[in-house]
């Protein structure tokens, strides 16, 4: 039985929206320009991927001092990210507690799809009680106590509004395609790439694939279906330790991380 955050949040599987979560962040100019412009997805594709994981799961399972610890790397992270806005350009912080909310809410969101794709879909208790032990992920940074939605029918009007007004900016399409078309980092990382632009184009709203130029089409979805199907059949029965290795690898990484 879920019982909130903790007896989700450590599945590995939800690392299948990973690309998904990254491509909605940057959706949305406030987070994507200064990762455009302050990131290196190209040359080292999976620090920021271990960094936001590694900060989630320092949050929600570590120590006090894990917790304290992966904070201050963050915000150390987040401290140059910033410019300000011109005539000519729109300006952005990393420390902007709109630009968290968006980043929390995507990975909630995603976290919660690809959880309810693989387990079925959370009673209501277990789904509000996830929902609101979400926010710490953010509150834990800048985000304000009492700016996550107030319970899920709030964040969903939320959720519908923000991606309605996300606009994928000419920046923002060149760090996408750095992204899903990996010209560096490890061999296996970039033979995975077709199967995780696959994936990251089922999950997607069907405007931001259009957007990202990732192709689509009936007979893509029967086969993403399937995958699912299969997913959801198979990956159940691998043991805790493989399904939690992930979190656990991180987590012994951040203790070894020099603060």
């Amino acid at each position: 039985m879920v019982r909130g955050l903790v007896d989700i949040g450590a599945e590995s599987v939800l690392l299948a929206g990973a690309g998904r979560a990254i491509l909605l962040q940057i959706a949305n100019p406030a987070v994507g320009l200064g990762v455009a412009e302050h990131s290196n997805f190209a040359e080292r594709p999976l620090d920021r991927l271990r960094g936001t994981l590694t900060y989630v799961y320092g949050v929600v399972y570590g120590t006090d001092e894990q917790c304290r610890k992966v904070r201050r790397i963050v915000n150390r992270a987040h401290a140059p990210v910033h410019r300000e806005a011109t005539a000519e350009t729109r300006g952005y912080s990393a420390f902007d507690a709109q630009a968290q909310l968006w980043v929390v809410a995507t990975l909630y969101e995603t976290a919660v799809m690809v959880y309810q794709k693989v387990y079925g879909t959370l009673d209501d208790e277990s789904a509000d009680r996830v929902y609101l032990e979400y926010e710490k992920i953010g509150t834990a940074l800048q985000l304000p106590s009492g700016m996550w939605p107030r319970d899920r029918p709030a964040f969903q009007a939320y959720w519908d509004r923000s991606v309605g007004a996300l606009d994928v900016v000419p920046e923002v399409q060149l760090v996408a395609r750095d992204l899903l078309y990996l010209n560096s980092g490890p061999v296996w990382l970039r033979m995975s790439m077709p199967v995780a632009r696959f994936v990251t184009a089922g999950l997607l709203p069907a405007q931001l694939r259009q957007s990202f130029g990732l192709p689509w089409s009936a007979r893509r979805q029967r086969r993403f279906t399937r995958l699912m199907g299969f997913t959801a059949w198979l990956y159940p029965r691998f043991p805790l330790g493989l399904r939690h290795g992930v979190k656990n690898w991180c987590l012994r990484t951040l203790d070894a991380t020099a603060d």
